[in-house]
């Protein structure tokens, strides 16, 4: 939903949800373009609904991005542009909290810079980014990418890479760490925690000695004494 107050980042696992991605056409959230967005509302712990709609970004999709996602210029030419694209996704996630992988950092920031260039508006949505959750309730796995946690789940990975199946997977990988938030380990709780943005606090080493800082930085400056 449109706001003129972003929403809060959440720590626990919510029974009704969208979690959703986008495809775009490079890594900067503040020069690059949507190329696709998709979207599964989840009530209950259920899938309900799907959305999913290739976006035309009015440039060239560089070929780096191709090689990642598969798309070209000849499947987006007919899609909507993103304002409609956008105002079509928000309709159907309306107030529902969202959930994705890395969002935080990356798919939040195409949204919101776009809402603002669009409407004078942000998202006002409450989320859930399913990368720092992770990193907190299973701190011994190596890697915490989307594709990892599939794989540590056992969870079928078809049409990685695109929005639509890296939503499906992501919606079982967050019902799955449903289970480690309710029954969390005591390595994971003794994880330490960002209070601004729920990363991980690492150890670093500063000016005036050791101190904790937050794993996002430099997006969160957050700091704390050891």
């Amino acid at each position: 939903m449109l706001s003129n107050s972003p929403g809060k980042k959440l720590n626990i696992y919510i029974p009704d949800y969208v979690v959703f991605d986008l495809e775009t056409t490079g890594i900067h959230p503040f020069s690059d373009k949507v190329i696709e967005i998709s979207g599964i509302k989840v009530i209950g712990g259920v899938v309900d609904s799907e959305f999913s709609t290739l976006v035309n970004p009015m440039m060239h999709i560089p070929s780096a991005a191709t090689r990642v996602n598969n798309i070209t210029d000849s499947m987006v030419k007919d899609s909507p542009a993103f304002d409609v694209a956008l105002k079509d996704f928000l309709e159907f996630a309306g107030d529902y909290v969202l959930v994705g992988h890395n969002i935080q950092l990356f798919d939040l920031k195409f949204l919101c810079r776009d809402a603002k260039n669009y409407w004078g508006k942000t998202i006002g949505n409450d989320y859930v980014d399913t990368l720092p959750l992770s990193r907190k309730y299973l701190p011994e796995l190596e890697h915490h990418t989307l594709l990892n946690l599939a794989g540590y789940y056992n969870i079928k990975i078809k049409d990685a890479h695109r929005a639509l199946g890296d939503c499906r997977m992501n919606q079982r990988v967050y019902e799955c760490l449903r289970e480690e938030i309710e029954n969390s380990s005591g390595a994971a709780k003794e994880v330490p925690v960002c209070p601004k943005c729920g990363n991980k606090l690492k150890i670093r080493n500063g000016k005036f000695g050791m101190f904790y800082g937050c794993a996002s930085y430099p997006d969160c400056r957050f700091t704390r004494n050891l």
